[in-house]
């Protein structure tokens, strides 16, 4: 594997707390889901500002988690629309068919790389029966939740931070603070990493007592105490402790990565205090170079980046700056999935809307970033400087 001078991600796990893991296994006995999962839960949920968190084994399998869940809470049917941003990562749009129902392809803004709020009218004159908005703050930008909610007021809308820990609404609050679900990746190289798992958000304690059952197999036992002993009463012909209520699966996280992440909650936002400061830099030398790049939003006062986006302006910027990244040895990716339309396994999705160029294409042919982190510093953004000012453009 090359060793890059830049890579993509660091690992967020410290020396410091290794040895709180070591600790922990060394004196203890139990490591499945257990009472650090819980202190875990409600750290989480103190930190975000929501009532209620499920510590899940993946960012992914949260999505596919909450949206099982909601789909099942609301009695949503199959073939029910849910409006989906066409670029995101696969596993925010896969457990909407997975589930049977009918996503709704919106382009993005260049901007923020979010559902364009431009589009959501047209959309809604084309699907005027869309149940569900599933929105993603991609990269650490910000959603406007509050616009989607204002275009599709009678459509459930739930939220993907997976990338975004922190972000915040136009009023300052958290992102996962006011919704009916939120969910969060803690995977490496991620604001807070557990090295898997994630974590979803909710206000409504109903639903989060469905999850919580379907987190651990559909067992009515996982619910509360006064909830498991009315399913106790429905169903007296069978024992109590293998009780199963709903379809379910094993989404459940270990004590180890709760370890890790109670560790870690303690610095998050000195982390992304850190990265949106990285971000500034990076954003005062962009700005300037409109002639190469599509300049994104600057909005530190929502933000929590996650990463350093770069949309040129056409092919010949974009394959000198992967010339200049691969000669300075820092490492890139395409932007997030690019348009997810164009992947063999979406091909057969459409957009909700007709346009005569899609911001999802530009991003998927000449998209890419690169990594933010908390180790990324001075140095590494003025490297960043003496490239982009280095590149001319010239037309011909």
């Amino acid at each position: 594997m090359k060793n890059f001078t830049w890579p993509l991600m660091q690992n967020a796990i410290t020396f410091s707390d290794k040895l709180k893991l070591a600790k922990f296994v060394l004196t203890s006995d139990k490591f499945t889901n257990g009472p650090k999962v819980r202190e875990f839960e409600k750290a989480w949920s103190d930190w975000v500002g929501a009532k209620y968190s499920l510590y899940v084994s993946s960012g992914s399998t949260a999505n596919s988690l909450l949206i099982a869940s909601l789909k099942e809470f609301y009695g949503l049917k199959d073939g029910d629309k849910v409006l989906v941003p066409a670029c995101t990562w696969i596993t925010s749009v896969a457990p909407i068919f997975q589930n049977n129902l009918t996503p709704i392809f919106c382009d993005v803004s260049l901007e923020d790389y979010c559902l364009n709020l431009n589009d959501l009218e047209d959309i809604k004159k084309n699907h005027p029966d869309i149940k569900m908005v599933f929105t993603t703050h991609l990269l650490g930008f910000h959603s406007n939740v509050n616009k989607i909610k204002e275009v599709f007021p009678d459509a459930i809308v739930a939220e993907d931070c997976c990338e975004s820990h922190g972000v915040k609404d136009e009023n300052g609050n958290y992102c996962g603070s006011d919704t009916i679900g939120a969910t969060f990746s803690f995977y490496y190289g991620h604001h807070l990493a557990t090295v898997e798992g994630g974590i979803i958000s909710t206000n409504n304690k109903d639903l989060y007592t469905l999850m919580r059952i379907k987190r651990s197999h559909g067992l009515a036992r996982e619910a509360d105490p006064e909830t498991y002993e009315k399913y106790k009463k429905q169903y007296p012909d069978i024992i109590p402790t293998f009780l199963f209520v709903t379809d379910g699966y094993n989404f459940r996280n270990t004590e180890l990565g709760a370890v890790l992440g109670l560790e870690q909650i303690k610095r998050l936002s000195k982390i992304i205090q850190i990265r949106n400061n990285n971000y500034k830099e990076y954003y005062s030398i962009i700005s300037n170079r409109d002639d190469l790049f599509y300049i994104p939003s600057c909005k530190l006062d929502q933000m929590s980046s996650f990463a350093l986006p770069f949309v040129c302006k056409d092919k010949k910027v974009y394959n000198t700056l992967i010339s200049e990244f691969e000669k300075n040895g820092i490492e890139y990716r395409p932007l997030v999935a690019g348009n997810l339309l164009r992947q063999p396994c979406l091909s057969k999705f459409k957009f909700g809307h007709k346009k005569t160029q899609y911001n999802a294409d530009i991003v998927h042919e000449f998209g890419l970033y690169v990594g933010n982190n908390h180790t990324v510093n001075h140095k590494n953004i003025e490297i960043l400087r003496k490239i982009i000012e280095s590149i001319s453009y010239d037309q011909d």
